[in-house]
């Protein structure tokens, strides 16, 4: 239960609520033990007036206001039927007090839960922000999305009725055995004689309960999962005929799943009934017992019946221990998974002494950079070295697996060096906060992602939403996508669908673009983002890039090399190690791996104009 611990924050947080809502929950219990003692009096009354009645000790209620309400009966002469009229009206204006105090009771606590639920989903998505690149390459999709889904809801059962109902029958229980003592102490410990044996099933049944409920969620997870990767990659499914494959393998994780639902719902419909039989044999115990005391003193009948009302009403505050535990260790579960990485502090930060206005322009250099990815052991960069001048446009080549990919990522600061330093004028990566470096750096990823919204709005992200439609068109046409954005049937405004589902990869690299280009970054990271589109339209991007590139710093990563853009420098990486360097003709005389890729690409050019 410690995991919990970490949620008394938010009741601190939302307190007004939460002790208004205490005492809502103990006024409502309080004016429900008031109509058994009143219920009491009036059978006790019965009870006197039945032909051959014996006398008897007068009905004492023990509880201030319905004595009060007691004596301003006996003090009036009313009539028999007037007098159970009375008491009548007064059990109903009773309940209706009651009903009103319990509405208030859960827009306090329940409500409390929401705006806590809120609180929590708004801190974990957070924290999925903040932490860094390596975090998902560990993590799966589908079990995120639970954590912040399932988890959290079932941690809003803890705070809202979990809690409710628990304050709601230790009042309950307390207010009731209370009134039992002060009528009868030896009917009172013989009817809660069987709760001990409630208690030590309870404590039982939890731990069984925990530790199923933790094993429900991970196998959730791994439903989850196995769902979410099968949507986002339908269309390889269907091109591979693979769906009875995919059916079959959720089908063993939703077998999982059920097997360990049914064994925990196995255990609560054990469980539930066991409260109804303790509470059970409880009510037989009174009528057993008061029954024969109600035989010697017959003023006693009042009491048994005010009894018998009493383990009524704890008939569902004791059977709702078990649902109220069970939901307690669920949460338990929860919170353990989403504290889990709630308390992971991210690797890569802001360094105390960041430059927050620092304009991050000049020159960018790699000093003796080495970086291995820790969970592959893949050494991705070795002994880097390279200087690019401000303004400089600079292609980087190499086969897959050279880390071209990786030198971008450093720059960004999605990963760290293990060794040496990446400076940008002059000063470490380290003192720029990752705000002020990532806004000024405008990176379009070789795994193009585009959001579920209109064409307009995923070229504006990464800039204000008020952006005007003319400099979205300006962004457009620098990325030469904006002729067939206005030929869709609601141009800018045109839904693409899921990851961009809808669009072709071409367009979905060049509207890619456009949301790099309307930054109006100092730095410009392009990594392969021009794979899917043809030759000609490359031609044509490439001649607008060129314009819009002329003062600004440019990193290329390519496997292609673009013939009508003339870089500054060119390098060629080889397992992390740059193997050639310098310009165009520098590596054309050195007659290398460059200088056969463009012989190559200008022979396939060549061949594919015929």
């Amino acid at each position: 239960m410690k995991e919990l611990a970490s949620l008394n924050h938010y009741f601190w947080k939302y307190r007004k609520r939460f002790f208004i809502g205490i005492f809502f929950v103990i006024a409502s219990n309080y004016f429900a033990v008031l109509a058994p003692q009143i219920t009491g009096y009036v059978i006790s009354l019965v009870q006197q007036r039945l032909p051959g009645a014996k006398p008897g000790v007068p009905y004492n209620a023990h509880d201030g206001i319905v004595n009060s309400f007691i004596r301003l009966i006996n003090g009036n002469e009313f009539s028999f039927g007037w007098l159970i009229a009375i008491c009548s009206l007064s059990i109903l204006f009773i309940a209706i007090v009651r009903g009103i105090l319990m509405f208030f009771m859960r827009q306090t606590i329940i409500v409390m839960s929401r705006h806590i639920e809120f609180d929590q989903k708004n801190q974990v998505f957070d924290q999925y922000q903040r932490l860094n690149t390596s975090f998902y390459k560990q993590n799966s999709t589908g079990d995120l999305m639970n954590r912040i889904s399932e988890d959290v809801s079932r941690v809003r059962m803890y705070t809202g009725p979990a809690v409710m109902y628990l304050i709601n029958l230790v009042t309950l229980i307390g207010f009731c055995i209370v009134n039992m003592l002060s009528k009868d102490v030896n009917l009172t410990l013989l009817v809660l004689a069987p709760l001990p044996l409630l208690a030590i099933t309870i404590y039982k049944v939890n731990s069984i309960i925990n530790k199923k409920s933790e094993s429900i969620q991970q196998h959730l997870s791994n439903l989850t999962t196995n769902a979410q990767e099968s949507y986002s990659g339908i269309r390889v499914i269907k091109s591979f005929v693979q769906e009875k494959a995919m059916l079959g393998f959720f089908n063993h994780n939703s077998e999982q799943y059920k097997a360990n639902a049914i064994s925990l719902a196995k255990v609560e419909a054990l469980y539930f009934p066991s409260m109804a039989l303790m509470i059970g044999i409880s009510t037989l115990i009174t009528i057993f017992v008061g029954g024969m005391q109600a035989m010697e003193d017959p003023s006693k009948v009042g009491t048994i019946v005010e009894f018998v009302i009493y383990i009524n009403m704890l008939t569902f505050p004791v059977s709702a221990i078990g649902w109220t535990a069970s939901m307690i260790q669920r949460a338990a579960a929860s919170q353990k998974r989403l504290n889990e990485f709630l308390q992971i502090e991210p690797a890569i930060q802001d360094h105390p002494t960041v430059l927050e206005d620092e304009p991050v322009s000049g020159t960018i250099e790699f000093k003796h950079v080495n970086f291995t990815y820790p969970h592959t052991g893949i050494k991705a960069i070795q002994g880097l070295n390279l200087s690019v001048s401000r303004g400089e446009k600079v292609l980087i080549l190499g086969k897959t697996g050279s880390g071209k990919s990786t030198l971008a990522q450093l720059l960004l600061r999605f990963y760290e060096p293990d060794q040496g330093t990446i400076t940008i004028g002059s000063k470490p990566l380290q003192l720029y906060s990752l705000k002020q470096l990532r806004s000024n750096i405008s990176y379009v990823q070789q795994d193009v992602f585009l959001f579920s919204d209109t064409v307009a709005n995923n070229i504006r992200f990464g800039v204000s939403e008020h952006t005007t439609i003319e400099r979205v068109q300006e962004a457009a046409k620098s990325a030469s996508i904006h002729e067939e954005i206005m030929g869709f049937e609601n141009g800018y405004e045109t839904l693409i669908g899921e990851r961009g589902v809808t669009l072709s990869g071409g367009q979905k690299q060049r509207i890619s673009i456009a949301r790099a280009l309307i930054k109006a970054p100092e730095i410009v990271l392009f990594d392969d983002c021009l794979s899917a589109v043809d030759a000609k339209t490359e031609k044509h991007i490439i001649g607008h890039l060129y314009e819009y590139l002329k003062a600004k710093t440019a990193l290329i990563v390519t496997h292609r090399i673009f013939a009508g853009f003339k870089f500054d420098q060119i390098i060629v990486l080889e397992d992390g190690i740059i193997i050639e360097q310098g310009t165009h003709e520098d590596l054309m005389n050195l007659n290398g791996y460059y200088a056969e890729l463009y012989k190559l690409q200008l022979q396939t050019d060549r061949e594919s104009s015929f």
